[in-house]
């Protein structure tokens, strides 16, 4: 059985956030966190939302349906969106390709120099 309160604590502590921080961050107090991860309550809908939003990652991924975590692409350009989506893409796959870069592998590269140099 999935451990809810596990992933909470793994992730406030990836964050570097204290039960206290975390519960101010979600609007509850320090003991209810403390709850939430020793498996003793479970939060309401608004509280679960509010925790993913605070860690970035889906519902699916905080309750233990989906292992990935999300990515954020608020605030980038149609071509930054674009790269992100070649670079998750590539590393979610296996490489066939055993000596140098790939094809598509020297293209993100590509890319992602042409996207710095224009950063200048």
């Amino acid at each position: 059985m999935f451990d809810f309160g596990l992933r909470i604590r793994e992730l406030r502590e990836n964050h570097k956030l204290s039960q206290d921080e975390l519960g101010r961050k979600v609007g509850r107090s320090k003991s209810v966190i403390s709850s939430y991860e020793n498996n003793l309550k479970i939060p309401p809908l608004e509280i679960f939302t509010n925790i993913a939003v605070v860690f970035n990652v889906s519902l699916d991924y905080l309750v233990g349906i989906d292992k990935e975590e999300m990515v954020s692409v608020e605030g980038l350009s149609e071509d930054e969106k674009r790269i992100i989506n070649i670079i998750l893409l590539e590393f979610n796959k296996k490489s066939a390709c055993s000596n140098g870069l790939s094809d598509r592998q020297q293209l993100i590269l590509s890319l992602l120099m042409k996207k710095f140099l224009q950063a200048k």
